[in-house]
């Protein structure tokens, strides 16, 4: 008997006892649906991850005082110490206030308080798309230039229409022109917004707004940012030294921010699939339970089969076969329908609010799904196989 035969006897006889075969496979259905639909979102929320932190400037870090000391205020840098510090510390282009301020802002009619906060040259800035105009350049910083960029936020705000660039807004007493309007960045999962409403040149902001007063959260500015861990290390040094060794800092970049959110949906996967695993581990024994029964059922057919020259060997496959036909049925199922519902959720609930589609890990998934066929046949269906193959023929002949 060749193995085609195998297969087409193993299904005859669970088609014949398809109500049973198929309660069987349900368990091992949802349990490979579970495991592969989460594979499938864990893929699409790592996407919509890496598009929301997208903003974020691989050339820029952020300092602010530890919260834990006793006094976090004394960490406050002065307009001084950020003057020096692109000389004083390697990689350092500048150091700039970090955050904004809550301002009236006047536009036409409309007098909202918004953000207003420093702006930097574009290739520090965020990657924000340009709806109108264009970002702050070199000569915007190092001019001091009353110029401004509003955001998506402010640009409705302000009830701005059309192309506002060449226009004006007032904040205090100074007008600054509007030179850009930024577009929007979809992060509906995670509701950051990495933009003020407002940016002016952070020289203007300090000469306009900070008016000398020392801050607490700083922005810095790398040349290299391939070396930002060294730069950290060595800013914070820096400014410890400044300070005498009184205060802690602690500093946020876009590695460790990805880094965090990652952990947190590792951990939610893990669990999950934890979940997963439990309802394939049931799944494995009611195989194990099923097969039990058929190779009671038919001890009469196994007596007969060894008596007319079956070797145990093709018992043994038989029953095998036999097992590998309902644990892979019900892995194949259960990744066509873990693919379709991840896929599914992917697209109406995370790319809806990341606006970032991530690729469908269909090798891992298939990959994944041969696995636990591999193993639920192995395991749970060995012992049947072999109780079967090692039946004596006599005596399976005799059973009732």
């Amino acid at each position: 008997m060749n193995f085609s035969q195998y297969f087409a006897e193993a299904f005859s006889v669970l088609l014949a006892n398809r109500v049973r075969s198929i309660l069987t496979v349900t368990g091992l259905v949802i349990g490979v649906t579970a495991v592969i639909a989460i594979q499938v979102l864990g893929a699409g929320m790592a996407g919509a991850v890496s598009g929301i932190l997208g903003p974020l400037n691989d050339q820029t870090f952020v300092v602010v005082p530890n919260q834990r000391q006793a006094d976090f205020t004394r960490a406050a840098i002065r307009p001084v110490d950020l003057d020096r510090a692109g000389q004083a510390i390697p990689n350092v282009v500048a150091m700039i206030p970090a955050g904004g301020q809550r301002l009236v802002v006047s536009y036409g009619h409309g007098h909202p308080h918004v953000t207003v906060g420093p702006g930097v040259p574009e290739r520090y800035a965020t990657s924000t798309p340009i709806r109108f105009g264009r970002k702050f350049d070199d000569d915007d910083i190092a001019g001091g230039r009353n110029v401004c960029i509003l955001s998506d936020a402010a640009y409705t705000k302000l009830g701005v229409s059309g192309d506002p660039t060449g226009g004006s807004v007032r904040v205090g007493d100074r007008r600054y022109t509007i030179v850009g309007v930024l577009g929007v960045d979809k992060t509906g999962i995670l509701p950051l917004n990495f933009n003020l409403d407002v940016t002016i040149p952070y020289t203007s902001y300090e000469r306009d707004i900070q008016h000398g007063h020392p801050i607490l959260f700083t922005r810095v500015l790398m040349a290299d940012g391939s070396k930002v861990e060294q730069t950290e290390a060595d800013t914070l040094d820096w400014l410890r030294r400044i300070k005498g060794g009184r205060v802690e800092y602690q500093t946020i970049d876009r590695k460790a921010f990805t880094k965090g959110i990652d952990g947190i949906f590792q951990a939610i996967t893990v669990v999950v699939g934890l979940i997963g695993a439990v309802s394939l581990l049931v799944a494995g024994i009611g195989i194990l339970n099923i097969m039990l029964v058929s190779v009671a059922e038919r001890t009469r057919e196994i007596g007969l089969r060894k008596a007319i020259g079956a070797t145990r060997g093709q018992v043994l496959i038989q029953f095998f076969i036999e097992a590998l036909a309902l644990s892979g049925f019900g892995c194949v199922v259960g990744l066509v329908l873990g693919v379709g519902l991840g896929a599914a959720v992917n697209d109406l609930a995370i790319v809806h609010l990341s606006g970032v589609v991530a690729p469908i890990p269909w090798l891992q998934s298939i990959l994944i799904a041969t696995v636990f066929t591999t193993v639920v046949t192995v395991a749970f269906g060995t012992y049947p196989a072999w109780r079967a193959a090692t039946l004596d023929p006599i005596e399976a002949l005799r059973y009732e």
